[in-house]
């Protein structure tokens, strides 16, 4: 089995201490390993170093090598994980098409190979029961399966993607995998809280296992346009890479495909995809803050301060986000912290910024 960890995202989601030239998989969140360095770790449980490829861009080549050969305790035993580099970014289904034909063409994998492919940038834990999940996604895969995982919501989510669970079953009560009825888009909140009633809806964890043979029949049943790429050669898609289309891997497959099922995954997970899910994860004190940096705190409560170099002082704060890189701070109401992302992009170019 080879793994896909995709690390080419544009550090939309943590602004300011994520950018789009440094996105929150190259930061250390939770400690002292990067998320792409917790991520490569995992998967070490299940499989090989040299089994091991990371899809990014030509801008983040130079971090993920860092974080390859930096990983705490492997001495450098990552070194034989392989690293593609996309020419531009074109979404999940580009680069997953990228990706197999690495494998085939320069890995010399056959079209039984499977397949597991994994964001760069989730907190799942524990490790050790990680693995055991990703050998049984890979047992069904064998089998012609797409297999993915789905999350048993504990709130009505608005951020996420869900999977819509069929009664229909397979495997015995230890391993028993659903048929996927559908996938839905992220929802209000409203139909969010129906997906929690009717009980059969799971969060979509963006995690998929399938073999090199079943992604590319459905690849060429749903997105021509791909193959069409991939047949040329692996050179000469990178050269052909632009015409690609900007479409990610479920709107191209998943959400059509009669071969997608999913497990239900039962370990701790969260995507970070927000302050208030990292604040969530973080030790508080006991006024229920998260606290890091030269931060003082008066009278304040349930509120994420994060300072870097300069000192942050707060007086009678509640349920507030504060955030201090070298060039902007982000003050903001906790699960509000996206809409400063949102406006800064607005008025980009309206108004000059310091000076007079």
């Amino acid at each position: 089995m080879k793994t896909f960890i995709l690390a080419g995202g544009g550090g939309e989601r943590l602004w300011p201490l994520s950018r789009n030239n440094f996105p929150k998989q190259f930061l250390k969140l939770n400690g002292s390993m990067s998320l792409l360095q917790q991520t490569v770790d995992r998967l070490l449980g299940a499989v090989s170093p040299e089994d091991i490829i990371v899809i990014t861009n030509h801008n983040y080549q130079f971090h993920v090598s860092s974080a390859l050969n930096s990983l705490p305790g492997m001495n450098g035993s990552v070194s034989g994980a392989h690293t593609i580099l996309e020419p531009l970014s074109r979404n999940t289904a580009p680069a997953i098409a990228l990706g197999v034909k690495y494998c085939k063409e320069i890995l010399r994998c056959t079209e039984d190979e499977i397949i597991f492919l994994s964001p760069s940038d989730h907190i799942i834990k524990p490790t050790e029961a990680f693995a055991e999940r990703v050998r049984h996604a890979e047992e069904i895969a064998q089998k012609g399966y797409i297999v993915t995982f789905g999350i048993k919501p504990d709130k009505p989510e608005t951020g996420y993607g869900y999977l819509k669970f069929s009664d229909q079953s397979s495997g015995n009560c230890a391993k028993k995998f659903f048929k996927v009825e559908r996938f839905a888009e992220k929802p209000d909140r409203d139909t969010a809280k129906q997906y929690i009633h009717e009980g059969n809806y799971y969060w979509n964890s963006g995690m998929f296992a399938f073999s090199i043979q079943t992604i590319m029949e459905e690849l060429q049943r749903y997105a021509p346009e791909i193959t069409e790429i991939y047949h040329l050669g692996y050179e000469e898609m990178l050269l052909q890479f632009q015409h690609m289309p900007d479409i990610s891997i479920d709107y191209a497959v998943m959400e059509k495909s009669d071969k997608v099922v999913a497990l239900p995954f039962d370990l701790y997970w969260n995507d970070v995809g927000s302050w208030d899910s990292l604040f969530d994860i973080l030790d508080k004190d006991a006024n229920g803050n998260v606290l890091q940096g030269d931060v003082m705190a008066i009278d304040t409560k349930d509120s994420f301060l994060l300072g870097k170099k300069r000192l942050i002082t707060t007086v009678g704060l509640e349920n507030c986000l504060v955030v201090e890189t070298d060039d902007a701070i982000l003050i903001a109401k906790k699960g509000r912290g996206a809409k400063g992302k949102r406006h800064r992009k607005e008025t980009q170019g309206k108004f000059k910024t310091g000076g007079r």
